[in-house]
């Protein structure tokens, strides 16, 4: 009776665990989105809002949790009854037995001596069964994550196997559609080359697929047809880490690490000496504004570099990437979030940067891609348009010159 309870009781517990596990995730999702957010929440004053945001997460997590409480304390109460009233029922036939003289008094007090400490163990075994349900259910969404394939082994060195790419980059009719939206098709049949050293631009409306190419280029995800080549090699054939060491990229949003100015700018390469440290600080025009703080390079930027602006930030992100030397550049809309002022100068550390190496560039702000090499215009997953700017600008019915205009008149 006590192993088919536990059956029953445990599959009502591991449910209830795992239940509560998630109620726990979302509460704490709630907690670490509003303290992130914490001045959109004052400036919008919505303090009251996320207040009973996080009530409402609480209110639930607790009943969840004494739902759970409440079965394993009915299980505890099932166990106890079933042992107590079979050991009553024992005594009570023992004690028939014993006087119609089939057992003696001692072999009575031996049976209930050895019942008792059967029933103890039993019991002792159905406590520790829900405790071990409970665990499972807690722990599922964990072990999901861990069961997850991953990319591929890390090599043991950290560095991966030497590599040395020039930058030749080439999409061969790449189709992709994201995991999570298999029903939104991102790229549809893309193709186009990139040459060593040339410096190219795309450009194109929000969702068109720009910040893709990167993420596609940076194996992040894995094409669903089609393929990438670079340096007339399918990526999939160089070594994951040795062949991203060869990236550096710059984001629109640039997040710290909550250490000092020189681990974040040393992040770019980790066995680089002080003295190239600085250089890298001096050519991304961040050396200025590090030696006004009294601590330098030992700066602490606080949690995702809150301590800094966004054109400091940002420059910071310019000295990693000058510090690591990458064949191939990728700049994400790296000064669109920026000040007129910021801007300029983050877009002379650009410059600086951009010498010498491949580099895709993504923007919105067409002004700051007039000299790229080449434009390629992005619509829809598909490449509508490619040249420079004088020719692209030249045709009144593309889209290049539409986005152009647009931006010309906004300014006016």
């Amino acid at each position: 009776m006590i192993v088919v309870g536990a059956m029953v009781f445990g599959r009502h517990i591991r449910k209830l665990s795992k239940e509560r596990q998630n109620a726990l995730a979302d509460t704490n999702t709630v907690l670490n989105e509003t303290l992130s957010s914490i001045h959109s929440v004052k400036s919008f004053t919505n303090e009251w809002f996320e207040l009973n945001r996080y009530s409402r997460g609480i209110d639930f997590l607790v009943t969840v949790a004494l739902r759970y409480a409440r079965g394993r304390a009915l299980f505890a109460v099932f166990i106890i009854t079933v042992l107590f009233g079979a050991l009553f029922f024992i005594v009570w036939q023992g004690a028939l037995m014993v006087q119609s003289g089939l057992i003696t008094a001692g072999d009575l007090i031996a049976f209930v001596s050895y019942t008792a400490i059967i029933g103890g163990a039993i019991a002792g075994l159905g406590n520790f069964y829900t405790e071990l349900i409970g665990a499972i259910g807690a722990t599922e969404r964990i072990r999901e994550i861990l069961s997850t394939p991953q990319e591929l082994p890390l090599p043991k060195t950290g560095y991966g196997a030497p590599l040395t790419l020039d930058g030749v980059v080439e999409f061969k009719d790449v189709h992709f559609e994201y995991p999570t939206r298999l029903d939104v098709p991102v790229l549809k049949g893309l193709n186009l080359s990139i040459q060593a050293g040339e410096k190219v631009a795309i450009v194109g409306p929000s969702g068109a697929g720009k910040s893709t190419i990167v993420q596609l280029l940076l194996r992040l995800y894995e094409v669903n047809s089609g393929e990438i080549l670079v340096d007339g090699k399918p990526i999939k054939s160089y070594d994951l880490t040795g062949y991203r060491r060869n990236f550096a990229l710059v984001p629109q949003e640039v997040l710290l690490f909550g250490g000092t100015i020189r681990e974040n700018i040393l992040y770019g390469r980790g066995d680089a000496t002080e003295e190239e440290i600085i250089d890298a600080a001096r050519k991304a025009n961040a050396l200025s504004f590090i030696e006004d703080f009294p601590d330098g390079l030992q700066t602490i930027v606080g949690e995702r570099g809150v301590k800094l602006s966004g054109g400091q930030r940002q420059r910071i992100a310019i000295a990693r990437a000058i510090l690591r030397d990458p064949a191939i550049l990728l700049l994400d809309e790296a000064t669109s979030s920026l000040d007129a002022e910021s801007e300029r100068v983050v877009q002379d550390a650009l410059e600086k940067l951009l010498e010498g190496r491949t580099a895709i560039i993504i923007a919105h702000r067409l002004s700051t891609i007039r000299d790229a090499d080449r434009i390629f215009v992005i619509d829809k997953g598909v490449l509508i348009e490619e040249g420079g700017h004088e020719e692209l600008f030249a045709n009144e019915d593309g889209l290049y010159h539409h986005l152009a205009r647009l931006q010309f008149e906004e300014k006016v």
